[in-house]
């Protein structure tokens, strides 16, 4: 049997190097030693997830836990899986006290290494969500199976262990066997950014292009008359959203999966702020805002899965199932067709617009070059790694943000900045009440955060500096709005943030911290 220590060895093994094929490796040799009910946990492990999801355990019960460390390791990852099978099932009256005993006992059976693992782990410090395509590598690796059969499987089912038991005990044939299920969301597919529209058009030739909105990312599943709706990072938000869900039901099809995006507007048609967007997905009672949803791609229709058939096959089954709901775009003869709806796209107030190649099949989860997004203005998706507290008129918030970058071999985030500029007295209350709800520890100037909170930044640019690790720095950074609909395993990477330098100077150097 594995043991949780030799687990604990792996991963901080990964923490320790920034090399992606060191953290590979490490990986897969802890996975080829697995046993077969070892897998799936083993796997969530390395991921820093809970196998079988959350367990009700907070930070205060954790704070609260003072356990001696064991002398010598005896835990194995069948022991931990059950443990915390244990504790999500434990409910009712008492349940705190209950819980409490059974974490004691848990940490008591614990080294100092495997304790400090398994706090971070329940409490949600080893979430990992960059360490995804190191993961998927590994289980490659290991399974001795193409990397890309390995992602298009965890592509379709969304679920790491699944896709690592499935290469690991019964390789290609069993990642093979996966396939679309409607009701089941697939990892949304990404648009990396391009300079300007013009080197978009000539690098992709034949494509669409289409509106960027100011929205929110959104998935529609509907089978018969049962529908569902997932966010980005495929939060099922169903009961949030019954004007969607209207809308689904009165397709002419039975079963379709659409991609696309959805906005609150006003009375002129102009998008309303992202926040109020955002607000409808967490509201349990009704509200005024009317969500408009647009839709963009169609990644199954009447029993077909479509995401390995070219975008200019799937627009054509959104144009049968959804016309009237299709996001507005062109396929342009010339680039002077494309710069007018850029323009367009800009005066009624959204970002800017998505050019994407028609020959492209559906790559979920990733930021590839066949989707390229153009917007006037610079703006990052960052992590929140701390705040100080402010001075003068911001004494007794939380103000300066810091700011990190996702390191794409799944190390912790990298810091790139820092900024207090764009905080409106509304963030300011909202930060100093929320930040606390995420903290790891603090000093007497900083709150340090667990990289739970994505921020878009605005900025004037970026510029090489020796001040933080990525060896660059943002430039006039200023907050545009947290972006609840992502986490961090969708930030922008730091080769995003590298390579809005004049020039591409410096973008593959790397300062260790």
């Amino acid at each position: 049997m594995v043991s949780l220590n030799a687990v604990v060895a792996a991963s901080a093994e990964v923490a320790a190097t920034r090399a992606r094929n060191a953290k590979v490796t490490a990986i897969a040799e802890l996975l080829t030693g697995l046993g077969t009910a070892e897998v799936r946990p083993a796997t969530a492990l390395l991921a820093g997830e809970l196998p079988g999801g959350r367990a009700g355990v907070g930070w205060s019960t954790l704070s609260a836990l003072d356990v001696d460390p064991a002398a010598i390791p005896s835990l194995t990852v069948l022991d931990v899986d059950a443990a915390i099978d244990e504790l999500r099932g434990i409910t009712g009256a008492g349940s705190g006290r209950r819980r409490a005993a059974a974490l004691h006992y848990l940490l008591g059976k614990a080294t100092g290494a495997e304790q400090e693992f398994l706090i971070r782990l329940l409490g949600g410090e080893l979430r990992q969500g960059a360490l995804e395509g190191v993961m998927l590598e590994a289980v490659a690796r290991a399974a001795e199976v193409p990397a890309a059969s390995v992602r298009r499987a965890f592509m379709l089912s969304g679920r790491l262990p699944a896709t690592a038991e499935a290469a690991l005990l019964g390789g290609s044939a069993a990642l093979d066997a996966f396939h679309l299920e409607v009701g089941r969301p697939l990892r949304p597919m990404l648009a990396s950014p391009a300079d300007t529209l013009d080197a978009a058009l000539a690098e992709l030739g034949a494509c669409v292009v289409e509106y960027k909105l100011d929205g929110a990312r959104i998935q529609v599943h509907r089978a018969g008359d049962q529908v569902h709706v997932y966010t980005r990072t495929l939060r099922d938000i169903t009961r949030q959203v019954p004007e969607i869900v209207a809308l689904a039901q009165g397709l002419t099809c039975d079963s379709v999966v659409l991609d696309g995006e959805t906005l609150a507007l006003t009375d002129s048609g102009r998008p309303r702020p992202f926040q109020q967007t955002m607000a409808r997905f967490g509201a349990r009672g009704p509200r005024d805002e009317v969500l408009r949803p647009y839709f963009f791609d169609c990644l199954h229709l009447d029993g077909t899965d479509l995401v390995d058939e070219p975008l200019h096959r799937r627009l054509d089954a959104l144009a049968r199932v959804a016309p009237e709901h299709r996001i507005p775009g062109v396929r342009p003869g010339a680039g002077t067709e494309a710069a007018a709806l850029l323009d367009e796209a800009l005066d009624a107030g959204h970002e800017g617009v998505v050019v994407k190649a028609l020959d492209s099949p559906y790559a979920a989860g990733r930021r590839g070059r066949t989707w390229r997004k153009i917007k006037p203005s610079h703006t990052l998706d960052l992590v929140v790694l701390a705040a100080e507290w402010g001075h003068g008129r911001r004494s007794g918030r939380l103000s300066n943000l810091y700011l990190g970058a996702r390191d794409p071999d799944g190390g912790p985030p990298i810091m790139v900045g820092k900024t207090f500029k764009g905080l409106t007295d509304e963030l300011l209350t909202w930060q100093t009440a929320e930040f606390p709800r995420h903290e790891t520890h603090r000093d007497d100037s900083t709150v340090h955060l667990a990289p739970d909170l994505v921020v878009e930044i605005e900025l004037d640019g970026v510029q090489v500096s020796t001040r933080y690790p990525g060896a660059v720095a943002l430039r006039f950074a200023r907050v545009l709005r947290y972006r609840p609909d992502k986490d961090a395993a969708t930030a922008d990477t730091i080769e995003a943030v590298r390579a809005m330098l004049p020039g591409g100077a410096a973008r593959d150097e790397k300062v260790e911290p």
